[in-house]
């Protein structure tokens, strides 16, 4: 096998594993959400207004709960959290067809959101409890390659349903579909080795009140989660922001649009494995933390500079933009899997990642509203371009108070936690 293909398997037969269950997960989560908006409106029966504020709802729901999830996953064990949330995920697929308003919308989408609350602090408490140090960062990145490439083939066969003249496939073939690769992704959870928190926690080992401080006392982690969710609001830019500014303020076709989420997807399936070597330790995540957010800023100049060009300098620069969001993103990604790695408390990692969720909003809950006006409604007088250097600055700012903010969590880590032990390899 040519090189090159080879480093884009992952190199361990728990890496491969893990990395097959982001597949699972995506490929389900991306056929029904690539055909949701239609969905909820043409057979739940929302208007746009009414799904907006179901999301926003859900999103609040998601900020309050995040931290008793966290705590729930240490406390009955990361991987049964896990895969329990995996599965009423699954199961709230299935509702789909047999709801119709927004209140029932309301009541399936927030629960599906408290859910994966659980969910994401038993997964990432569980990926990190059960890997050595060494294959964290590394086996992460195969798992966001893997994540990337089973919502291309979730997108493609929702397209396939979308496609299709009756509406019989979409309204029951799409969420059964995704009720199948759920259930599915819940069975290959169970299936992994148990973690060291887990075998602990079936043998009783597990106290619930734990000593020490706890995360939300460590305000160097709140921060650094918080800095990390202001960095990871590339994804604004590369969602909203950039194909709006496309459409409004550029003379490029509207079909760019596809050609530019085709080729971020592309270097997310290929890119992380690559990107993510020589990240080891906090030190190494500061790195790419000012590598994401140079990228950055050269995307805001960049596309910036596309309401002047015309024609094909047009379409190449906001390309070459789109890109640079793509580098941003990659960079923050390898960054945010070494601080998560190496700042949370080795016994408190559930409850870690229930601090960490309501840091994320903190941080980036208000950039597509703030984002949005800054580079499409504000262009002062003194120079029209100012909303971009806004956004740029405000980057380079949550860049800057990484390094702080780090330094604070490893003094709280050297002061409170407690030595972690090496895992057994795969098969512990």
């Amino acid at each position: 096998m040519p090189a090159f293909l080879k480093n884009l398997i992952p190199p361990t037969p728990l890496s491969r594993r893990l990395a097959t269950q982001s597949l699972l997960f995506a490929a389900g989560d991306g056929t029904f959400n690539t055909a949701a908006a239609f969905y909820l409106v043409a057979f739940v029966g929302l208007s746009p207004a009414q799904i907006g504020v179901g999301l926003t709802v859900a999103g609040i729901a998601s900020f309050l709960t995040a931290y008793p999830m966290g705590k729930l996953a240490d406390l009955i064990g990361p991987k049964r959290v896990w895969a329990i949330s995996a599965l009423i995920s699954a199961l709230m697929f299935a509702t789909m067809p047999f709801i119709h308003g927004f209140w029932a919308y309301l009541c399936v989408i927030v629960v599906f959101e408290v859910v994966n609350n659980a969910g994401g602090a038993g997964r990432n408490a569980y990926v990190l409890d059960v890997l050595p140090d060494k294959e964290r960062v590394q086996t992460q990145a195969f798992m966001y390659s893997s994540l990337n490439l089973g919502f291309t083939i979730g997108a493609l066969i929702a397209g396939i349903a979308l496609a299709m003249e009756t509406d019989t496939v979409l309204k029951w073939g799409v969420p059964f579909f995704a009720l199948a690769i759920g259930i599915a992704n819940s069975v290959w959870i169970t299936r992994l080795p148990m973690a060291p928190h887990d075998v602990r926690r079936a043998a009783g080992e597990i106290v619930e009140k734990l000593p020490g401080p706890g995360a939300l006392r460590n305000v160097g982690w709140l921060l650094v989660t918080t800095f990390t969710g202001t960095l990871w609001s590339n994804q604004v830019l590369l969602h909203t922001v950039i194909p709006l500014w496309l459409v409004e303020y550029t003379d490029s076709p509207r079909w760019l649009l596809a050609w530019l989420f085709a080729t971020n997807t592309v270097l997310c399936i290929i890119l992380p494995a690559y990107t993510s070597k020589g990240v080891r330790n906090v030190r190494d995540a500061l790195r790419r933390v000012w590598w994401s957010s140079a990228f950055f800023v050269a995307a805001c100049a960049i596309t910036l500079v596309t309401h002047d060009t015309r024609g094909f300098l047009t379409i190449f620069l906001v390309w070459v933009g789109h890109v640079a969001v793509t580098g941003a993103e990659l960079a923050v990604g390898s960054a945010s899997w070494a601080f998560q790695a190496e700042l949370m408390d080795p016994d408190r990692r559930g409850e870690y990642q229930g601090v960490a969720g309501i840091g994320r909003q903190l941080g980036g809950a208000w950039a597509p509203a703030l984002f949005t006006f800054l580079a499409m409604g504000w262009h002062p007088d003194f120079y029209s371009g100012a909303g971009w250097v806004v956004i740029a600055a405000i980057i380079v700012v949550a860049a800057a108070g990484m390094g702080p903010s780090t330094r604070m969590a490893v003094r709280f880590k050297q002061a409170h936690f407690p030595r972690e032990d090496e895992p057994e390899p795969a098969a512990a």
